[in-house]
């Protein structure tokens, strides 16, 4: 799939699926949410673990990937760049040594203040054709397709 993609030329069973919709959108926001959070030096997966520490607290590494779906493995290389950047610290577990305990600090805490105004901008971005209220049906919707689907995915 091309960006010079032309709906026009698109035969009218696709341009009204439902399912290609939904990845054309998703391929959209991401690619808008991964390059705005580029532009403050972030990534998406920088933002998941900070919103996760600052909601939930201080949790270990196989904690912290189960609240925000990151892999185990790809989350090492997370945490390193925001403990690289003062944003989380990590200590020894006092409770079970052998593992860490990630928390987010007061800097963390501010540039998440940061990267949720840049969030919410690109929340409005997307969203702008838009009225506040099919924001919400809109968000509704998504919110009731993913919980079914995910209730029907395997453990």
């Amino acid at each position: 799939m091309t960006d010079t993609m032309d709906e026009q030329d698109t035969p009218a069973p696709l341009r009204v699926l439902p399912s290609r919709m939904l990845s054309l959108v998703a391929m959209h926001s991401d690619r808008l949410v991964s390059d705005g959070l580029a532009g403050a030096d972030a990534r998406k997966w920088h933002y998941a673990a900070l919103v996760a520490l600052r909601e939930s607290g201080p949790a270990s590494q196989a904690g912290l990937s189960r609240r925000t779906g990151i892999y185990r493995s790809d989350l090492v290389a997370v945490i390193n760049e925001l403990s690289e950047r003062g944003f989380v610290e990590r200590a020894p577990d006092p409770a079970d040594r052998r593992r860490n305990v990630i928390t987010i600090t007061a800097q963390g805490r501010r540039q998440l203040d940061r990267l949720d105004e840049l969030i919410s901008s690109l929340q409005d971005d997307l969203l702008a054709p838009l009225t506040r209220p099919e924001r919400e049906e809109f968000t509704g919707f998504l919110t009731r397709l993913l919980a079914h689907h995910t209730r029907r995915e395997p453990s």
